[in-house]
């Protein structure tokens, strides 16, 4: 459930910042996009009733522009890593918007800023890390760390073995905590009483030093815990 009456920035008016920028502004949201190229925003939809800014992502002038200084947050989401990341950071630092996020297609950029605080979405490691886990359903797929590099969340494949078992006892056994299943392409959380069932995607929390304990255990059983 979105926050209401809040105000957001995007810089980059492609697929992601045109998409991004009309469901904001449809669900009752102040939005203002960012993009340098003017006819960017013909991908806006007529009844967009945000706020369009030509300009430099980085730049403080187009920012202040865009209402940068009342921003609830920020998601820079351009075609280029250098400039997210720079308007990221020029967001964060010298804005203090609370809620800021960049693209980044390079995913050895992507983990060194996340690890320097500035949440990212590497979109390249992303798709192919889930095209991976079509292809060979094995360990873990990390879908997000924090910003200390300790914990982090993702898809852990689960053995047969644990068909039938108490989601809790999954949990236990590995000390990982289950966020939520996936199942029949339905999102569940689980409780007490759920029980691992056959094709459930299970989405876990968990230390990144315990990763290998928690993908053996899930994947050998209850019998190996």
């Amino acid at each position: 459930m979105y926050l209401q009456h809040v105000h957001i920035v995007i810089l980059g008016c492609g697929r992601v910042g045109s998409l991004l920028a009309q469901r904001l502004d449809e669900a009752g949201h102040s939005v203002a996009i960012v993009d340098q190229d003017a006819g960017a925003f013909r991908r806006l939809s007529p009844e967009f009733g945000g706020l369009t800014v030509k300009g430099v992502g980085f730049d403080r002038e187009t920012l202040e522009s865009a209402g940068i200084e009342r921003a609830h947050a920020f998601a820079a989401v351009s075609s280029g890593d250098n400039t997210n990341i720079l308007a990221a950071r020029v967001a964060r630092e010298t804005y203090g918007v609370g809620r800021v996020v960049a693209r980044i297609y390079d995913p050895r950029r992507a983990e060194i800023y996340e690890r320097l605080g500035i949440p990212t979405v590497a979109t390249v490691a992303w798709t192919s890390s889930q095209i991976m886990r079509r292809l060979l359903p094995l360990g873990s797929d990390e879908l997000f760390r924090d910003s200390s590099g300790n914990v982090a969340m993702g898809e852990i494949t689960v053995g047969t073995p644990w068909i039938g078992h108490r989601a809790s006892a999954l949990e236990s056994a590995s000390g990982a905590r289950i966020s939520f299943i996936s199942r029949y392409g339905e999102p569940v959380i689980p409780t007490a009483d759920s029980v691992i069932q056959e094709g459930d995607h299970v989405y876990a929390t968990y230390r990144v030093a315990d990763v290998e304990l928690v993908e053996r255990v899930f994947n050998e059983g209850p019998q190996e815990a």
